[in-house]
């Protein structure tokens, strides 16, 4: 459950948003992919849920700063953005969310008993969205999506999370 790997497709330029990289950051090549979250309805429908790729990496600080750059050239606006670094096999290594020029880092679980408590408190939170979307409370029923979203982005994987950890000590 923990190892769902969503594929990702390398386009740019979709719904509106050119991303603030030079073209040369597309190389299949490098290992780290900064994708953005794509969680509207519509895309959920259609199947194009997979995670939009907006630049690839040669080394996880670049791919970090590249969500910091993502963040300060995203226009002020109420929704935030949700990033995430893959590896070359798809595999989440950091998350966050950007909004308003700013991007806070998801801190990644340490353990599978971590894991497992983030799993079922996101649920508990998606559950509580669907009773606020029947109580007809969007704007509610949102929030909680998002802070399911957030919990869901500490899920970074076994093999990353030490290093991933260190990374955000290291950037701090």
């Amino acid at each position: 459950m923990l190892d769902l790997r969503l594929p990702t497709h390398p386009t740019t330029g979709s719904r509106g948003f050119m991303p603030p990289f030079p073209s040369g950051d597309t190389d299949p090549k490098h290992p780290f992919a900064l994708t953005l979250s794509r969680r509207a309805p519509a895309d959920l429908m259609s199947g194009r849920a997979a995670p939009l790729v907006l630049a690839r990496f040669a080394t996880l600080a670049d791919a970090m700063q590249g969500a910091i750059d993502h963040a300060e050239g995203i226009a002020p606006d109420p929704a935030s953005q949700l990033l995430a670094i893959l590896d070359r096999d798809e595999r989440l290594v950091l998350a966050g969310a950007a909004s308003d020029h700013a991007f806070a880092w998801c801190h990644p679980v340490m353990s599978t008993t971590e894991a497992r408590g983030v799993v079922i408190e996101a649920s508990h939170l998606r559950a509580q969205a669907g009773r606020a979307s029947a109580w007809g409370e969007p704007a509610l029923a949102r929030r909680l999506r998002h802070c399911a979203d957030l919990l869901d982005g500490r899920l970074v994987d076994p093999l990353w999370r030490a290093f991933a950890a260190r990374a955000l000590q290291v950037a701090a």
